[in-house]
């Protein structure tokens, strides 16, 4: 090994160790063994502009083994971006660029949010996704302005979860021969040895789902140089580099230890290994001239690169203007004119319809007006309606449109389109039943944590969905969606709901669940108009709003009260989805009873919590206590709306095998007995004002 390389490698071991070792905390290991891989690929093969992390054609790093993230900080530093010493050396404290795991928004250069094993992997191969449908839609003879890899730093961890194997799956299927993974096989975790619990045949198991597997010495640099070189040529299979490396590498004490795996070396053993490997004692945080020269050079290759890609860009205008400015919509995120008054023309059923059938007639066109959504479904593609018709599909080799067939890979579908939308590019969507959005809740959490802009079309929403029984119905699946902070969850009445929630959904700049019905639900009146004269300019107007579709207010109130003299309603009935139905049934029932009853629809908490107060309390005025809830779900957290004097008619036990007609009645979702408890709780005699 060449002096000047092993003095490059040994910086990024020595930054790694020194800034675990300040914070108390972390893991030193994995950076000090992956360091080599990680110097080879960055300073000779990476393109990449620290001058402008995010030019649309830079190859991709994503660090899976999200625990090293020291190994990262250093290579970002030293490459020039805006990451000072500094920031290294408040690691993994309060306010600092870096966290004990690369964050996605809070450091440059970092492209996803990693640590939960498995999902770096995972999101890469959406990332390659992106790059190659990108590549289909605008590169054309002579002019190629989208031509980048995807790298991958994965360990023994990302190589045991479930979701690698899912995303390995995929991506050899659909030969994404851009994306290239170096596998850290250190052989040590935080228990010990691998082979505790883990004895694949790694490369085998990859060869047979279609990877070009190799193996190489971590500290064989050409040896690693010359198989990232094969892994670049290899055009049609994904790549894996089995990398032979010893975790803590130069530690006298802890190198092949797990002690080395998640936690500081100590002041005794950092010296030593200082001292191991001819390290100056003195000064800390010593960053060798040579070093910066070298991944400075590297940088300065990757600004020029970025260069050249301008000036083929703009070469590629001169010859497609109309292709150009289609790409630049594309990656700012902007909708093209008109999109709204396409998704317009989408009528209301005259008979009753699912609003899952609804919902992919609103996805066509929305389709056919911003021509970048692209996805697919765990192999659901015709229950959930997320086909895109008469347009292509992502194949083997190929693509000819922007449907995605994702199989029965939940865990992989949801981290991949969280890649779709970090490449950028793209309006990634996907869809699956609800009782299934469990496997994809590790995803799910990171969009939300890293307010990516994907649309999860969740469908078969409640016990209605009849006969499939309580395995496929989903009852708690509400609540754990709305705990997600970031997350917009809506549940649409009906049709026009529906469309509205599309609506809502392609404008918004964070993750989005919609929740629809397989059954069908009836159109729904909107007919009650009045109480704009009650509530003034805060009118949240039956079936409108003051801007924008209703339900991008979260809540309004779909059925004013006969009587609105008083100003408020006796009684408050609010559900979301099909539920609502229901509700409107049983206010007619309680006004025949001289019961003055609103009727509000909430298809979406997190937009009502984003309205104003006035609003909120225009839809529920705090006087009328008498409130019910009713939605075919669990009742956690409905309390927060219904108050300590309403009540929720919920799903306290998992559903059964029947017909949804039947189900419904069986556990209570019948306007007889919403009508029954709307007056029970008005007997209770516990409603402050009950408006009547």
């Amino acid at each position: 090994m060449a002096a000047r390389d092993e003095t490059c490698i040994n910086t990024l071991r020595i930054l790694s160790a020194e800034a675990v070792q300040q914070a108390r905390s972390g893991h030193p290991g994995m950076p000090m063994g992956a360091a080599g891989m990680a110097y080879i690929l960055w300073t000779r093969f990476l393109r990449h502009d620290p001058r402008d992390p995010l030019w649309p054609d830079r190859d991709r790093f994503v660090l899976s083994a999200g625990h090293g993230s020291m190994l990262l900080y250093s290579l970002l530093h030293l490459s020039g971006y805006e990451l000072d010493l500094g920031e290294l050396r408040r690691f993994r404290q309060w306010g600092s660029r870096t966290p004990g795991h690369p964050e996605f928004r809070l450091t440059p250069g970092v492209e996803v949010t990693t640590g939960p094993l498995g999902q770096g992997f995972a999101h890469a191969v959406g990332m390659a996704l992106a790059e190659r449908f990108l590549a289909s839609q605008f590169n054309r003879p002579g002019h190629t302005i989208v031509d980048h890899d995807t790298y991958v730093i994965a360990g023994d961890g990302d190589m045991m979860e479930g979701v690698t194997q899912e995303a390995a799956s995929l991506a050899g299927h659909l030969q994404l021969g851009r994306l290239i993974v170096l596998y850290d096989d250190n052989q040590i975790t935080i228990e010990g040895p691998t082979s505790l619990a883990f004895s694949d045949d790694t490369p085998a198991r990859f060869a047979a789902l279609g990877w070009h597997v190799q193996t190489a010495d971590g500290a064989d640099l050409e040896g690693l140089a010359e198989a990232l070189e094969a892994a670049r040529a290899e055009t049609v299979r994904p790549s894996l580099i089995q990398v032979r490396t010893h975790i803590g590498h130069g530690s006298p004490n802890r190198q092949d230890t797990a002690k080395a795996h998640g936690e500081p070396l100590g002041e005794e053993e950092l010296a030593a290994t200082k001292a191991a490997l001819g390290w100056p004692a003195e000064p800390p945080w010593h960053v060798p001239a040579e070093a910066r020269a070298v991944f400075a050079a590297a940088g300065e290759r990757g600004t020029a690169a970025h260069d050249a890609w301008r000036q083929r860009l703009e070469a590629y205008g001169e010859a497609f203007p109309a292709e150009l400015a289609r790409w630049r919509r594309w990656q700012a995120g902007e909708l093209p004119a008109g999109w709204r008054e396409e998704l317009a023309t989408l009528a209301a059923p005259e008979q009753p319809a699912a609003t899952r059938v609804v919902s992919g007639q609103a996805l066509n066109l929305l389709s056919g007006a911003l021509g970048n959504l692209v996805g697919g479904s765990a192999d659901l593609g015709p229950s959930n309606n997320t086909v895109l018709h008469d347009q292509g599909a992502f194949r083997p080799g190929e693509v000819t449109g922007p449907n995605l067939h994702f199989g029965v890979r939940e865990h992989a579908m949801g981290a991949a389109v969280n890649g779709l939308a970090l490449h950028g590019g793209v309006r990634p969507y996907c869809g699956t039943f609800l009782t299934f959005s469990d496997y994809m809740r590790p995803a799910i959490r990171l969009a939300a944590m890293m307010e990516l802009p994907v649309i999860y079309v969740f469908t078969h929403d409640s016990i209605g969905l009849g006969e499939d029984g309580p395995t496929h119905q989903p009852i708690e699946h509400l609540a754990t969606l709305r705990a997600l902070p970031g997350l917009t969850v809506i549940r649409p009445a009906d049709a026009r709901e529906t469309r509205e929630a599309w609506e809502v959904a392609v404008t918004c700049d964070h993750p989005v669940a919609l929740v629809l019905t397989r059954q069908k639900l009836a159109p729904l009146p909107r007919t009650r108009l009045q109480l704009n004269a009650v509530c003034g300019a805060q009118s949240p107007r039956a079936g409108s709003s003051i801007e924008g579709p209703a339900v991008a207010r979260g809540a309004y109130i779909f059925s004013a009260e006969a009587d609105t003299s008083k100003g408020q309603p006796a009684v408050i009935l609010i559900a979301s989805g099909s539920e609502l139905a229901l509700c409107l049934e049983a206010q007619a029932q309680l006004e025949s009873m001289r019961i003055s009853t609103r009727v509000v629809s909430m298809p979406s908490w997190e937009l009502f919590e984003a309205q104003s107060e006035a609003y909120r309390q225009a839809v529920l005025p705090p006087l009328c206590t008498a409130r019910l809830a009713v939605e075919a779900a669990l009742p956690l957290g409905w309390e927060r709306y219904v108050g300590p004097a309403g009540a929720t008619l919920g799903m306290t036990r998992f559903g059964a095998s029947a017909p949804a007609t039947q189900l419904f009645a069986k556990f209570g979702f019948m306007a007889d007995e919403i009508a029954t408890r709307a007056r029970r709780l008005l007997n209770s005699g516990v409603t402050v004002d009950s408006g009547a």
